[in-house]
């Protein structure tokens, strides 16, 4: 099950159309194996400590957490939207 955080959803909004396509196929793809490879799955460090990354584009990624087989998805923007 995914848990979708308000930052998340208004960040949702303002991504190019084609982005948002894309999330959506991602995270379909998620829902049937979150390590698919082409997600790229990979943990964090640093400020998202605890959290994982998902590729949605080549510079599009999606933070979640998992806690007790729940997934929260928290952000999703350009690699130095989210990191930089």
């Amino acid at each position: 099950m995914n848990h979708f955080s308000k930052r998340f959803r208004k960040n949702c909004a303002k991504l190019p159309a084609a982005v948002q396509h894309k999330l959506s196929e991602r995270l379909e793809l998620f829902e049937q194996d979150p390590f698919h490879p082409a997600l790229k799955n990979h943990a964090l460090g640093g400020e998202y400590e605890g959290c994982r990354s998902i590729n949605v584009t080549g510079n599009y990624r999606a933070i979640y957490y998992e806690q007790n087989g729940v997934y929260f998805f928290l952000r999703v923007g350009t690699h130095p939207e989210l990191y930089g």
